[in-house]
């Protein structure tokens, strides 16, 4: 088992094998950060000549490989629990924990003027037998459209027409093939610049859940590598966090 768990860990790197060699720095990418991640480091490496190799997948995955010992040099999470619990292991950098992003959700339907503006006339409308969500006791994003619906006062009501994914990206999947006919997704995912979604949508206000903070860690094995702290600074920078903001994110 442990030796399976390890070809896991690294099966990432024998997809790209020549790209992983390359690169200054590797990063682990929570999946729903992936289209400004790649923006991020074209940017990075254009203003360096540093070059960043990434992967991406559910951030509970990521955990469980650089807890076997993936050679990630960073974390961009898509919580602020997985950072600090990688910190308490002693598997990232004392103090290097910052918020890179503050995730957006949106109310969305691949269907031109479902959503008008009023969210909770739209979820309540007997057309809609199918309401996609991220698991809210695994994903933020879930966690956040649970403190939406109650703060629209209709969690209860609208329990049986719920659908969970396991994360994010497979409630924007479902939405996206016709499963679902809306869902509480990442507005990254639909304002995103590589697509261009049609539909109808409704912005969730802030104040409605708490902050999804997004954060990222320094990994234990780069404590040492320049490349990947000053690609933590860029993160940070004005024109990382504009780029970040093109994406749909949010700034600390």
């Amino acid at each position: 088992m442990r030796g399976l768990l390890h070809l896991l860990a690294f099966a990432w790197i024998l997809a790209s094998p020549a790209q992983a060699r390359a690169a200054d720095a590797l990063v682990a990418v929570a999946a729903n950060y992936a289209g400004a991640m790649k923006a991020l480091s074209e940017a990075f490496t254009g203003k360096t000549g540093k070059t960043i190799a990434f992967t991406t997948g559910s951030t509970g995955k990521l955990y469980a490989q650089i807890s076997q010992g993936a050679p990630f040099d960073i974390l961009l999470s898509a919580d602020a629990k997985t950072p600090e619990m990688l910190e308490a292991d002693g598997l990232g950098v004392t103090g290097s924990r910052s918020t890179y992003a503050v995730g957006r959700l949106t109310l969305w339907s691949a269907e031109a003027g479902r959503i008008g503006n009023d969210p909770v006339a739209a979820l309540r409308d007997a057309a809609t037998l199918k309401i996609a969500i991220a698991n809210p006791d695994l994903a933020p994003y879930g966690a956040a459209a649970r403190e939406a619906l109650k703060e629209m006062d209709i969690w209860d009501e609208i329990q049986p027409k719920l659908v969970f994914g396991e994360n994010i990206g497979q409630a924007y999947s479902m939405v996206e093939s016709g499963a679902a006919q809306m869902g509480f997704v990442a507005l990254s995912a639909v304002i995103s610049p590589q697509r261009s979604q049609t539909g109808s949508r409704f912005d969730i206000p802030h104040e409605w859940h708490q902050p999804i903070r997004q954060d990222a860690i320094l990994l234990k094995r780069a404590e040492g590598n320049g490349a990947a702290v000053q690609f933590l600074d860029f993160l940070a920078s004005p024109e990382g966090r504009e780029i970040s903001a093109r994406f749909g994110y949010g700034s600390p």
